[in-house]
Protein backbone atom coordinates (compact mmCIF):
# COMPACT_ATOMS: atom_id res chain seq x y z
CA UNK A 1 0.00 0.00 0.00
CA UNK A 2 1.26 3.49 -0.82
CA UNK A 3 2.05 5.77 2.04
CA UNK A 4 0.20 8.81 2.29
CA UNK A 5 2.72 11.72 2.07
CA UNK A 6 0.01 13.61 4.84
CA UNK A 7 -0.53 10.93 7.27
CA UNK A 8 3.53 11.26 8.65
CA UNK A 9 2.91 14.83 9.80
CA UNK A 10 0.89 16.67 11.72
CA UNK A 11 -1.28 19.71 10.49
CA UNK A 12 1.57 21.94 10.27
CA UNK A 13 4.09 19.86 8.99
CA UNK A 14 4.79 18.18 12.63
CA UNK A 15 5.84 14.57 12.81
CA UNK A 16 3.68 12.19 13.92
CA UNK A 17 5.49 11.19 16.66
CA UNK A 18 6.22 14.81 17.73
CA UNK A 19 5.51 15.03 21.58
CA UNK A 20 2.83 15.98 23.19
CA UNK A 21 2.98 19.95 24.21
CA UNK A 22 4.24 20.76 20.17
CA UNK A 23 0.99 19.59 19.11
CA UNK A 24 -1.14 22.59 17.49
CA UNK A 25 -3.16 24.70 20.50
CA UNK A 26 -5.56 26.22 18.11
CA UNK A 27 -8.51 25.51 16.35
CA UNK A 28 -7.35 26.50 13.17
CA UNK A 29 -4.80 23.56 12.59
CA UNK A 30 -8.37 21.38 12.61
CA UNK A 31 -10.45 23.48 10.22
CA UNK A 32 -11.31 22.46 7.10
CA UNK A 33 -11.24 25.48 5.69
CA UNK A 34 -7.64 26.21 6.34
CA UNK A 35 -5.15 25.95 2.99
CA UNK A 36 -2.93 22.93 2.88
CA UNK A 37 0.51 23.89 4.12
CA UNK A 38 2.60 25.89 1.38
CA UNK A 39 -0.51 26.78 -1.09
CA UNK A 40 -1.25 30.73 -0.30
CA UNK A 41 -3.92 32.62 1.03
CA UNK A 42 -6.01 33.83 -1.64
CA UNK A 43 -6.59 37.91 -1.71
CA UNK A 44 -9.71 38.78 -0.91
CA UNK A 45 -12.14 41.07 -3.44
CA UNK A 46 -11.55 44.47 -3.77
CA UNK A 47 -15.73 45.66 -3.63
CA UNK A 48 -15.65 43.06 -0.28
CA UNK A 49 -14.88 43.79 3.30
CA UNK A 50 -16.09 42.58 6.34
CA UNK A 51 -18.82 44.97 8.04
CA UNK A 52 -21.21 44.78 11.27
CA UNK A 53 -24.59 45.06 11.14
CA UNK A 54 -23.68 47.63 14.10
CA UNK A 55 -21.73 49.97 11.66
CA UNK A 56 -22.65 53.67 10.62
CA UNK A 57 -23.87 53.86 7.29
CA UNK A 58 -21.96 55.95 5.15
CA UNK A 59 -22.70 59.67 4.79
CA UNK A 60 -23.82 60.13 8.48
CA UNK A 61 -21.79 61.73 10.96
CA UNK A 62 -21.17 60.10 14.69
CA UNK A 63 -23.54 61.13 17.52
CA UNK A 64 -22.03 63.17 19.99
CA UNK A 65 -20.62 61.40 23.23
CA UNK A 66 -23.74 61.95 25.98
CA UNK A 67 -23.39 65.06 27.83
CA UNK A 68 -22.77 64.94 31.54
CA UNK A 69 -26.32 64.79 33.42
CA UNK A 70 -27.00 68.06 35.36
CA UNK A 71 -28.44 67.85 39.11
CA UNK A 72 -32.14 69.62 39.92
CA UNK A 73 -30.48 71.35 42.84
CA UNK A 74 -27.48 72.88 40.97
CA UNK A 75 -28.16 76.79 40.00
CA UNK A 76 -28.15 77.79 36.57
CA UNK A 77 -24.74 79.24 35.39
CA UNK A 78 -22.88 77.28 38.07
CA UNK A 79 -19.79 75.78 36.74
CA UNK A 80 -20.40 72.03 36.84
CA UNK A 81 -17.69 70.93 33.98
CA UNK A 82 -20.17 70.56 31.11
CA UNK A 83 -20.69 72.10 27.92
CA UNK A 84 -24.43 73.28 27.75
CA UNK A 85 -26.45 72.90 25.33
CA UNK A 86 -27.63 75.56 22.95
CA UNK A 87 -30.89 76.61 24.25
CA UNK A 88 -29.93 75.49 27.53
CA UNK A 89 -31.52 71.71 26.96
CA UNK A 90 -28.50 70.97 29.15
CA UNK A 91 -30.48 72.07 32.15
CA UNK A 92 -32.80 69.11 31.94
CA UNK A 93 -34.25 69.78 35.75
CA UNK A 94 -34.55 73.47 36.26
CA UNK A 95 -36.85 75.84 34.87
CA UNK A 96 -36.83 77.11 31.32
CA UNK A 97 -35.78 80.61 32.65
CA UNK A 98 -33.86 79.16 35.21
CA UNK A 99 -34.15 79.40 39.71
CA UNK A 100 -35.09 82.81 40.05
CA UNK A 101 -32.13 84.37 42.60
CA UNK A 102 -33.32 86.14 45.45
CA UNK A 103 -31.06 89.04 47.26
CA UNK A 104 -31.36 89.18 50.66
CA UNK A 105 -30.72 92.68 50.29
CA UNK A 106 -32.34 95.93 51.14
CA UNK A 107 -33.23 96.84 47.80
CA UNK A 108 -36.77 95.66 47.85
CA UNK A 109 -39.41 95.98 51.19
CA UNK A 110 -38.72 93.14 53.16
CA UNK A 111 -42.95 92.11 52.82
CA UNK A 112 -41.98 91.50 49.27
CA UNK A 113 -38.84 89.53 49.08
CA UNK A 114 -40.31 86.83 51.86
CA UNK A 115 -43.78 86.95 50.42
CA UNK A 116 -42.13 86.29 46.94
CA UNK A 117 -39.95 83.33 48.54
CA UNK A 118 -43.14 81.81 50.38
CA UNK A 119 -44.66 81.36 47.29
CA UNK A 120 -42.41 79.45 45.50
CA UNK A 121 -42.36 75.89 45.50
CA UNK A 122 -39.61 74.51 48.63
CA UNK A 123 -36.73 72.94 46.38
CA UNK A 124 -36.97 76.40 44.44
CA UNK A 125 -36.08 78.82 47.59
CA UNK A 126 -32.34 80.12 47.46
CA UNK A 127 -30.91 79.03 50.49
CA UNK A 128 -30.24 81.59 53.66
CA UNK A 129 -27.73 84.25 52.98
CA UNK A 130 -27.14 84.43 57.11
CA UNK A 131 -24.48 87.18 58.28
CA UNK A 132 -22.08 85.22 60.53
CA UNK A 133 -20.94 87.29 63.92
CA UNK A 134 -18.12 86.44 65.45
CA UNK A 135 -19.75 85.71 69.11
CA UNK A 136 -22.12 83.53 67.65
CA UNK A 137 -21.14 79.71 67.02
CA UNK A 138 -24.29 79.37 64.95
CA UNK A 139 -28.20 79.67 64.70
CA UNK A 140 -30.14 78.31 68.20
CA UNK A 141 -32.92 76.47 67.21
CA UNK A 142 -35.51 77.17 69.69
CA UNK A 143 -34.36 80.65 70.81
CA UNK A 144 -35.04 81.58 66.98
CA UNK A 145 -38.16 79.70 66.89
CA UNK A 146 -39.54 81.57 69.86
CA UNK A 147 -37.96 85.06 68.71
CA UNK A 148 -40.28 83.90 65.27
CA UNK A 149 -43.30 83.55 67.18
CA UNK A 150 -42.95 86.33 69.80
CA UNK A 151 -42.89 88.78 66.74
CA UNK A 152 -45.81 87.08 65.05
CA UNK A 153 -47.91 87.55 68.35
CA UNK A 154 -47.43 91.27 68.40
CA UNK A 155 -48.10 91.31 64.69
CA UNK A 156 -51.31 88.97 64.57
CA UNK A 157 -52.70 91.23 67.73
CA UNK A 158 -52.09 93.92 66.48
CA UNK A 159 -54.34 93.61 63.13
CA UNK A 160 -52.15 92.69 60.69
CA UNK A 161 -53.32 90.64 58.04
CA UNK A 162 -51.97 86.81 57.94
CA UNK A 163 -50.14 86.92 55.16
CA UNK A 164 -47.65 89.74 55.87
CA UNK A 165 -47.53 87.88 59.03
CA UNK A 166 -46.42 84.66 58.00
CA UNK A 167 -44.07 86.54 55.79
CA UNK A 168 -42.60 88.22 58.42
CA UNK A 169 -41.74 85.03 60.98
CA UNK A 170 -40.47 83.50 57.48
CA UNK A 171 -38.33 86.59 57.47
CA UNK A 172 -36.66 86.17 60.52
CA UNK A 173 -36.32 82.86 60.50
CA UNK A 174 -35.05 82.50 57.38
CA UNK A 175 -32.11 85.43 58.04
CA UNK A 176 -30.97 83.38 60.91
CA UNK A 177 -30.39 80.23 58.99
CA UNK A 178 -33.27 78.10 59.29
CA UNK A 179 -33.97 76.98 55.76
CA UNK A 180 -37.09 74.19 55.46
CA UNK A 181 -39.18 76.73 57.84
CA UNK A 182 -42.93 76.57 57.25
CA UNK A 183 -45.25 79.18 59.52
CA UNK A 184 -48.58 78.95 59.43
CA UNK A 185 -51.31 81.69 60.96
CA UNK A 186 -54.58 81.53 62.21
CA UNK A 187 -57.00 83.54 63.54
CA UNK A 188 -55.69 82.87 67.56
CA UNK A 189 -52.70 80.23 66.86
CA UNK A 190 -49.00 80.39 65.12
CA UNK A 191 -46.99 77.60 64.67
CA UNK A 192 -43.52 76.90 62.97
CA UNK A 193 -41.97 74.27 62.01
CA UNK A 194 -38.11 73.70 61.06
CA UNK A 195 -36.43 70.13 59.40
CA UNK A 196 -32.84 70.31 59.68
CA UNK A 197 -32.97 67.98 57.20
CA UNK A 198 -34.74 65.26 55.20
CA UNK A 199 -33.68 62.48 57.15
CA UNK A 200 -34.43 64.53 60.61
CA UNK A 201 -37.55 65.42 62.70
CA UNK A 202 -38.50 68.30 62.19
CA UNK A 203 -39.06 70.72 65.51
CA UNK A 204 -42.90 72.80 66.03
CA UNK A 205 -43.55 75.31 68.23
CA UNK A 206 -46.24 77.37 68.61
CA UNK A 207 -48.09 80.62 70.65
CA UNK A 208 -51.69 81.22 71.31
CA UNK A 209 -52.25 84.98 71.01
CA UNK A 210 -55.23 85.49 73.86
CA UNK A 211 -55.45 89.10 73.58
CA UNK A 212 -55.45 91.65 70.96
CA UNK A 213 -55.41 95.44 70.73
CA UNK A 214 -54.94 98.43 68.71
CA UNK A 215 -51.24 99.92 68.97
CA UNK A 216 -50.05 100.63 65.31
CA UNK A 217 -46.93 102.32 67.28
CA UNK A 218 -46.06 98.90 68.37
CA UNK A 219 -46.93 97.41 65.16
CA UNK A 220 -44.60 99.99 62.69
CA UNK A 221 -41.59 99.22 65.75
CA UNK A 222 -42.24 95.58 65.05
CA UNK A 223 -41.58 95.74 60.96
CA UNK A 224 -38.76 98.13 61.61
CA UNK A 225 -36.90 95.44 63.99
CA UNK A 226 -37.86 93.00 61.20
CA UNK A 227 -36.40 94.69 58.48
CA UNK A 228 -33.39 95.30 60.51
CA UNK A 229 -33.48 91.36 60.64
CA UNK A 230 -33.74 90.59 57.29
CA UNK A 231 -31.47 93.38 55.91
CA UNK A 232 -28.54 94.34 58.27
CA UNK A 233 -28.42 90.98 59.85
CA UNK A 234 -28.15 91.89 63.55
CA UNK A 235 -27.69 89.49 66.10
CA UNK A 236 -30.29 87.21 67.58
CA UNK A 237 -29.21 89.15 70.65
CA UNK A 238 -29.77 92.47 69.40
CA UNK A 239 -33.12 91.21 68.47
CA UNK A 240 -34.10 89.84 71.55
CA UNK A 241 -33.28 93.55 73.08
CA UNK A 242 -35.19 95.35 70.36
CA UNK A 243 -37.99 93.15 70.83
CA UNK A 244 -37.85 93.85 74.95
CA UNK A 245 -38.19 97.22 74.10
CA UNK A 246 -41.16 97.62 71.89
CA UNK A 247 -42.69 95.16 74.41
CA UNK A 248 -42.02 97.98 77.50
CA UNK A 249 -42.27 101.38 75.23
CA UNK A 250 -45.93 103.26 76.67
CA UNK A 251 -48.68 104.24 74.07
CA UNK A 252 -47.92 107.33 72.31
CA UNK A 253 -51.36 109.15 73.22
CA UNK A 254 -52.59 108.77 77.10
CA UNK A 255 -56.25 107.24 78.09
CA UNK A 256 -57.91 110.52 78.06
CA UNK A 257 -56.57 111.66 74.83
CA UNK A 258 -58.48 108.99 73.58
CA UNK A 259 -61.66 109.54 75.22
CA UNK A 260 -61.28 113.07 73.52
CA UNK A 261 -60.19 111.42 70.38
CA UNK A 262 -63.36 109.08 70.50
CA UNK A 263 -65.78 112.30 71.23
CA UNK A 264 -63.70 114.37 68.23
CA UNK A 265 -64.86 111.19 66.24
CA UNK A 266 -68.35 110.95 66.72
CA UNK A 267 -68.81 114.61 66.28
CA UNK A 268 -67.15 115.20 62.98
CA UNK A 269 -69.20 111.84 61.80
CA UNK A 270 -72.26 114.05 62.67
CA UNK A 271 -71.26 116.50 60.67
CA UNK A 272 -71.02 114.51 57.42
CA UNK A 273 -74.17 113.94 57.49
CA UNK A 274 -75.74 117.57 58.08
CA UNK A 275 -75.64 118.00 61.95
CA UNK A 276 -74.32 121.34 63.19
CA UNK A 277 -72.57 123.04 66.51
CA UNK A 278 -75.43 121.39 68.97
CA UNK A 279 -75.60 118.15 66.60
CA UNK A 280 -71.56 117.68 66.74
CA UNK A 281 -71.36 118.38 70.71
CA UNK A 282 -74.41 116.33 71.69
CA UNK A 283 -72.77 113.24 69.45
CA UNK A 284 -69.00 113.95 71.27
CA UNK A 285 -70.53 113.83 74.55
CA UNK A 286 -72.60 110.85 73.92
CA UNK A 287 -69.64 108.55 72.09
CA UNK A 288 -67.25 110.15 75.61
CA UNK A 289 -69.88 108.28 77.70
CA UNK A 290 -69.76 105.07 76.05
CA UNK A 291 -66.13 104.97 75.75
CA UNK A 292 -66.00 104.92 79.05
CA UNK A 293 -68.86 103.19 80.09
CA UNK A 294 -66.93 100.28 77.73
CA UNK A 295 -63.33 100.62 79.28
CA UNK A 296 -65.02 100.15 82.87
CA UNK A 297 -66.77 96.94 81.23
CA UNK A 298 -63.61 96.04 80.11
CA UNK A 299 -61.37 96.56 83.34
CA UNK A 300 -64.55 94.07 85.18
CA UNK A 301 -63.52 91.75 82.25
CA UNK A 302 -66.59 91.19 80.41
CA UNK A 303 -66.14 89.72 76.86
CA UNK A 304 -65.88 92.46 74.05
CA UNK A 305 -69.60 91.88 72.84
CA UNK A 306 -71.07 93.55 76.14
CA UNK A 307 -68.45 96.23 75.58
CA UNK A 308 -70.14 97.20 72.65
CA UNK A 309 -74.03 97.02 73.73
CA UNK A 310 -72.82 99.43 76.41
CA UNK A 311 -70.90 101.52 74.25
CA UNK A 312 -73.49 101.94 71.60
CA UNK A 313 -76.42 103.13 74.64
CA UNK A 314 -74.84 106.33 75.20
CA UNK A 315 -74.94 107.85 71.67
CA UNK A 316 -78.39 106.52 70.98
CA UNK A 317 -79.46 107.98 74.12
CA UNK A 318 -77.86 111.01 73.59
CA UNK A 319 -79.48 111.54 70.10
CA UNK A 320 -83.16 110.60 71.65
CA UNK A 321 -82.96 113.15 74.05
CA UNK A 322 -81.53 115.66 71.71
CA UNK A 323 -85.13 114.83 69.91
CA UNK A 324 -87.01 115.37 72.61
CA UNK A 325 -85.60 119.41 72.37
CA UNK A 326 -84.70 119.58 68.84
CA UNK A 327 -86.08 118.05 65.61
CA UNK A 328 -85.58 114.66 65.64
CA UNK A 329 -83.99 114.56 61.74
CA UNK A 330 -81.20 116.38 64.16
CA UNK A 331 -81.18 113.53 66.92
CA UNK A 332 -80.62 110.98 64.11
CA UNK A 333 -77.45 112.95 62.79
CA UNK A 334 -76.26 112.47 66.93
CA UNK A 335 -77.20 108.83 66.41
CA UNK A 336 -74.90 107.73 63.39
CA UNK A 337 -72.48 109.54 64.56
CA UNK A 338 -72.33 107.55 67.45
CA UNK A 339 -72.04 104.53 65.27
CA UNK A 340 -68.96 106.05 63.60
CA UNK A 341 -66.97 104.96 66.56
CA UNK A 342 -68.32 101.63 66.81
CA UNK A 343 -68.51 99.88 63.28
CA UNK A 344 -65.15 97.42 63.40
CA UNK A 345 -63.86 98.43 60.06
CA UNK A 346 -60.10 97.67 60.54
CA UNK A 347 -61.52 93.87 61.24
CA UNK A 348 -63.77 93.96 58.35
CA UNK A 349 -60.59 95.09 55.77
CA UNK A 350 -58.36 92.57 57.82
CA UNK A 351 -60.81 89.75 57.50
CA UNK A 352 -61.51 90.30 53.46
CA UNK A 353 -58.14 90.74 52.78
CA UNK A 354 -57.07 87.07 54.29
CA UNK A 355 -60.13 85.73 52.72
CA UNK A 356 -59.16 87.05 49.12
CA UNK A 357 -55.21 86.36 49.71
CA UNK A 358 -56.32 83.06 50.31
CA UNK A 359 -56.44 82.63 54.25
CA UNK A 360 -59.99 81.37 54.76
CA UNK A 361 -59.93 80.00 58.28
CA UNK A 362 -57.89 83.08 59.15
CA UNK A 363 -60.89 85.16 57.22
CA UNK A 364 -64.11 83.23 58.45
CA UNK A 365 -63.13 83.76 62.08
CA UNK A 366 -62.47 87.55 61.68
CA UNK A 367 -65.98 88.14 59.88
CA UNK A 368 -67.39 86.45 62.65
CA UNK A 369 -65.67 88.45 65.31
CA UNK A 370 -67.32 91.14 63.12
CA UNK A 371 -70.71 89.71 62.94
CA UNK A 372 -70.64 89.34 66.72
CA UNK A 373 -69.59 92.87 66.98
CA UNK A 374 -72.16 94.50 64.88
CA UNK A 375 -74.89 92.16 66.69
CA UNK A 376 -73.16 93.82 70.23
CA UNK A 377 -73.90 97.63 68.35
CA UNK A 378 -77.58 96.45 66.92
CA UNK A 379 -78.54 95.70 70.64
CA UNK A 380 -77.63 98.55 72.47
CA UNK A 381 -78.63 100.84 70.18
CA UNK A 382 -82.60 98.95 69.62
CA UNK A 383 -82.45 98.84 72.98
CA UNK A 384 -82.64 102.68 73.55
CA UNK A 385 -84.21 103.32 70.57
CA UNK A 386 -87.36 100.87 71.70
CA UNK A 387 -87.57 103.29 75.36
CA UNK A 388 -86.99 106.27 72.44
CA UNK A 389 -90.59 105.17 70.63
CA UNK A 390 -92.12 105.17 73.85
CA UNK A 391 -90.92 108.73 75.26
CA UNK A 392 -91.35 109.93 71.67
CA UNK A 393 -93.85 108.76 69.55
CA UNK A 394 -92.65 111.58 66.97
CA UNK A 395 -89.54 109.15 65.76
CA UNK A 396 -92.28 106.28 64.53
CA UNK A 397 -93.29 108.63 61.71
CA UNK A 398 -89.77 110.56 60.79
CA UNK A 399 -87.81 109.34 57.46
CA UNK A 400 -84.32 111.07 58.12
CA UNK A 401 -82.43 109.41 55.10
CA UNK A 402 -84.23 111.93 53.09
CA UNK A 403 -83.32 114.88 54.98
CA UNK A 404 -79.53 113.41 55.51
CA UNK A 405 -79.16 112.36 52.10
CA UNK A 406 -79.62 116.10 50.63
CA UNK A 407 -77.18 117.26 53.11
CA UNK A 408 -74.30 118.36 50.38
CA UNK A 409 -71.75 121.24 52.10
CA UNK A 410 -68.34 120.33 50.32
CA UNK A 411 -66.20 122.23 52.38
CA UNK A 412 -67.92 121.65 55.49
CA UNK A 413 -67.77 117.89 54.46
CA UNK A 414 -64.19 117.91 53.24
CA UNK A 415 -63.26 119.51 57.51
CA UNK A 416 -65.30 116.81 59.02
CA UNK A 417 -63.89 113.89 56.82
CA UNK A 418 -60.27 115.12 57.80
CA UNK A 419 -61.16 115.83 61.91
CA UNK A 420 -62.09 112.23 61.43
CA UNK A 421 -59.42 110.73 60.06
CA UNK A 422 -57.36 112.48 62.80
CA UNK A 423 -59.03 111.58 65.46
CA UNK A 424 -58.73 107.67 64.40
CA UNK A 425 -55.05 108.16 64.07
CA UNK A 426 -55.11 109.22 67.68
CA UNK A 427 -57.48 105.66 68.74
CA UNK A 428 -55.25 103.76 66.51
CA UNK A 429 -52.13 105.01 68.62
CA UNK A 430 -50.17 105.98 65.53
CA UNK A 431 -46.91 107.60 65.37
CA UNK A 432 -46.93 110.84 65.35
CA UNK A 433 -45.46 111.52 61.62
CA UNK A 434 -47.88 109.41 60.25
CA UNK A 435 -50.97 111.35 61.36
CA UNK A 436 -50.71 114.08 58.36
CA UNK A 437 -50.46 111.60 55.68
CA UNK A 438 -53.36 109.48 57.07
CA UNK A 439 -55.46 111.90 57.48
CA UNK A 440 -55.08 113.34 53.81
CA UNK A 441 -55.49 110.52 52.78
CA UNK A 442 -58.63 110.29 54.38
CA UNK A 443 -59.58 113.56 53.09
CA UNK A 444 -58.22 112.69 49.46
CA UNK A 445 -61.22 109.49 49.86
CA UNK A 446 -63.95 111.88 50.89
CA UNK A 447 -63.32 113.72 48.60
CA UNK A 448 -63.54 110.87 45.63
CA UNK A 449 -66.47 109.76 47.19
CA UNK A 450 -68.14 113.15 46.87
CA UNK A 451 -67.56 113.85 43.60
CA UNK A 452 -68.75 110.62 42.41
CA UNK A 453 -72.04 110.35 44.67
CA UNK A 454 -73.09 113.89 44.51
CA UNK A 455 -71.53 115.39 41.60
CA UNK A 456 -71.48 112.15 38.79
CA UNK A 457 -74.31 111.06 40.60
CA UNK A 458 -72.68 107.29 40.86
CA UNK A 459 -74.22 104.70 42.77
CA UNK A 460 -73.07 104.51 46.23
CA UNK A 461 -71.60 101.19 46.42
CA UNK A 462 -69.10 101.53 43.47
CA UNK A 463 -68.34 104.99 44.16
CA UNK A 464 -67.45 104.01 47.45
CA UNK A 465 -64.85 101.22 46.29
CA UNK A 466 -63.03 103.78 44.08
CA UNK A 467 -62.73 106.17 46.79
CA UNK A 468 -61.14 103.01 49.47
CA UNK A 469 -59.35 101.78 46.22
CA UNK A 470 -57.49 104.88 46.17
CA UNK A 471 -56.92 104.71 50.15
CA UNK A 472 -55.51 101.26 49.56
CA UNK A 473 -52.89 102.13 46.82
CA UNK A 474 -51.29 105.72 48.53
CA UNK A 475 -51.16 103.46 51.57
CA UNK A 476 -49.48 100.30 49.83
CA UNK A 477 -46.93 103.12 48.08
CA UNK A 478 -46.36 104.80 51.03
CA UNK A 479 -45.83 101.96 53.59
CA UNK A 480 -43.17 100.64 50.76
CA UNK A 481 -41.87 103.57 50.55
CA UNK A 482 -40.67 103.80 54.21
CA UNK A 483 -40.67 99.93 54.71
CA UNK A 484 -43.44 99.62 57.07
CA UNK A 485 -46.69 98.62 57.69
CA UNK A 486 -50.16 99.92 55.11
CA UNK A 487 -52.40 99.57 58.31
CA UNK A 488 -51.20 103.00 59.56
CA UNK A 489 -52.07 104.91 55.98
CA UNK A 490 -55.49 102.85 55.03
CA UNK A 491 -57.68 101.95 58.05
CA UNK A 492 -57.99 105.82 59.57
CA UNK A 493 -58.30 106.66 55.89
CA UNK A 494 -61.36 104.74 55.67
CA UNK A 495 -63.06 106.65 58.51
CA UNK A 496 -65.03 108.83 56.40
CA UNK A 497 -66.41 105.96 54.21
CA UNK A 498 -67.66 103.80 56.85
CA UNK A 499 -71.64 103.09 56.36
CA UNK A 500 -72.78 104.58 59.44
CA UNK A 501 -76.02 106.49 58.01
CA UNK A 502 -76.80 103.23 56.45
CA UNK A 503 -76.95 101.22 59.29
CA UNK A 504 -78.61 103.44 61.70
CA UNK A 505 -81.23 103.67 58.94
CA UNK A 506 -81.68 100.05 59.23
CA UNK A 507 -81.84 99.90 63.29
CA UNK A 508 -84.49 102.96 62.88
CA UNK A 509 -86.71 101.02 60.48
CA UNK A 510 -86.90 97.93 62.93
CA UNK A 511 -87.40 99.79 65.82
CA UNK A 512 -90.61 101.52 63.67
CA UNK A 513 -91.71 98.04 62.46
CA UNK A 514 -90.88 98.02 59.13
CA UNK A 515 -89.05 95.17 58.94
CA UNK A 516 -88.85 95.19 54.86
CA UNK A 517 -87.20 98.76 54.78
CA UNK A 518 -84.75 97.47 57.44
CA UNK A 519 -83.24 94.91 56.08
CA UNK A 520 -82.90 96.82 52.57
CA UNK A 521 -80.67 99.64 54.62
CA UNK A 522 -78.70 96.77 56.40
CA UNK A 523 -77.70 95.20 53.04
CA UNK A 524 -76.66 98.46 51.84
CA UNK A 525 -74.55 99.07 54.86
CA UNK A 526 -72.90 95.21 54.20
CA UNK A 527 -72.50 96.30 50.84
CA UNK A 528 -70.95 99.70 51.56
CA UNK A 529 -68.78 97.83 53.88
CA UNK A 530 -67.39 95.49 51.57
CA UNK A 531 -67.04 97.93 49.03
CA UNK A 532 -64.60 99.54 51.80
CA UNK A 533 -62.92 96.35 52.13
CA UNK A 534 -62.60 94.97 48.56
CA UNK A 535 -61.51 98.44 47.20
CA UNK A 536 -58.81 98.66 49.75
CA UNK A 537 -57.30 94.88 49.23
CA UNK A 538 -57.58 95.67 44.96
CA UNK A 539 -55.76 98.79 45.56
CA UNK A 540 -53.05 97.81 47.02
CA UNK A 541 -52.33 94.69 45.00
CA UNK A 542 -52.66 97.37 41.87
CA UNK A 543 -49.37 98.94 44.01
CA UNK A 544 -47.79 96.06 43.41
CA UNK A 545 -47.52 96.57 40.02
CA UNK A 546 -46.12 99.31 39.92
CA UNK A 547 -43.14 98.18 42.58
CA UNK A 548 -40.30 95.90 40.87
CA UNK A 549 -40.68 92.53 42.49
CA UNK A 550 -37.74 90.59 43.90
CA UNK A 551 -35.75 88.53 40.55
CA UNK A 552 -37.93 90.80 38.37
CA UNK A 553 -35.00 91.45 35.97
CA UNK A 554 -35.76 87.77 34.81
CA UNK A 555 -37.87 86.42 32.26
CA UNK A 556 -40.57 84.80 34.25
CA UNK A 557 -39.61 84.98 37.27
CA UNK A 558 -42.64 87.40 38.24
CA UNK A 559 -44.57 87.81 41.76
CA UNK A 560 -46.29 84.28 42.11
CA UNK A 561 -49.78 84.20 42.82
CA UNK A 562 -51.29 81.96 45.47
CA UNK A 563 -51.86 78.33 44.30
CA UNK A 564 -53.97 76.98 46.95
CA UNK A 565 -57.21 76.31 44.86
CA UNK A 566 -57.58 75.34 40.93
CA UNK A 567 -61.07 74.56 40.45
CA UNK A 568 -60.35 71.23 39.99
Amino acid sequence: MASDPQRGTGGNGDPAGAPEDRKPQSDEAHSAFTPPLGVPYPPLPEDEHPTSEFALPEGLRPEAPPEQEGSAFTPPGSTTGQTPLPGGAGQAFTPPHGIPVISLTKEAPWQDRMRTMLRMPVHERPTPQRIEHPEEAGPAVPRVLDLTLRIGEILLAGGEGAEDVEAAMFGVAHAYGLERVEPTVTFTLLSISYQPSLVDDPLTASRTVRRRGVDYNRLSAVFRLVDDITSEGITLEEAYRGLAEIRRNRHPYPSWALTMASGLLSGSASMLVGGGLLVFLAAAAGSMLGDRLAWLASGRGLPEFYQFVVAAMPPAAMGVAFGLVHAPVQASAVITGGLFALIPGRALVAGVHDGLTGYYITASARLLEVGYLIVGIVVGVLTVLYVGLQLNPGLKTIKPQTALAQYNEPLVQIGASLLLAVAFCVLLQQERHTVLVATLNGGVAWVVYGALANVARLDPVPATAIAAGLVGLFGQLLSRYRYASALPYVTAAIGPLLPGSATYFGLLHFAQGNLLDGFASLIKAVSLALAIAVGVNLGSEVARLFLRAPAMGEAGAGRRAAKRTRGF
